[in-house]
């Protein structure tokens, strides 16, 4: 793809994500974060799924930017529970391919099922996955879910994410685990 088009696409999803106010800024009182983390910005991106016109922008992203990496493989996409699920169903989807969602933890009942979308007895058997993630900050979430597919038998090469902020250690943590995260908007190109 035209690197200019695709970086057009990209400015687009950050006028749509600023309109529809994904991104929240507030220095006197900070947000605390899945992490532990007390940041002064916040990232909403659920607020995305809400208009078809910012789904279809996205998943139109994630196809030029993601089809000659993934595409020969034909993988499963696994979202990573919660707001990787609709992502990865709206991948899998557009690309006809399979997906799983991965939990941070096994359920507590039924059949203690960390990843749903393969049976209680069986694995992955060794199945392309990509994993999808709405947003990385530190990347704890993602590599606890990239262990348990890893578990399951998954072979995992990429993670791909609707924004990463692009701390420093989330970087480490990925190489440390052998996967590469493909993001479609980065916190430096929101706020250039």
């Amino acid at each position: 793809m035209n690197s200019n088009k695709l970086q057009d696409l990209q400015q687009e999803l950050i006028l749509e994500a600023l309109q529809l106010k994904v991104f929240k800024v507030n220095a006197k009182t900070p947000f605390q974060w899945a992490s532990g983390y007390m940041m002064p910005v916040y990232n909403d991106n659920r607020i995305l799924l809400r208009k078809n016109f910012t789904r279809k922008l996205i998943v139109e992203i994630f196809k030029q930017k993601f089809d000659p990496v993934i595409w020969p493989h034909e993988p499963i996409f696994a979202g990573i529970v919660t707001a990787g699920v609709p992502w990865a169903v709206l991948f899998a989807q557009e690309s006809d391919l399979q997906f799983i969602y991965v939990r941070d933890k096994p359920k507590d009942h039924g059949m203690k099922n960390q990843i749903e979308g393969i049976p209680a007895d069986e694995n992955l058997g060794g199945e392309y996955i990509v994993m999808v993630e709405d947003l990385i900050s530190t990347g704890g979430s993602t590599k606890k879910a990239i262990e348990a597919v890893r578990q399951a038998g998954g072979n995992v090469k990429y993670c791909i994410s609707i924004f990463n902020y692009g701390f420093p250690e989330a970087d480490k943590l990925f190489e440390e685990v052998d996967c590469k995260v493909i993001s479609l908007i980065t916190f430096d190109e929101v706020w250039e």
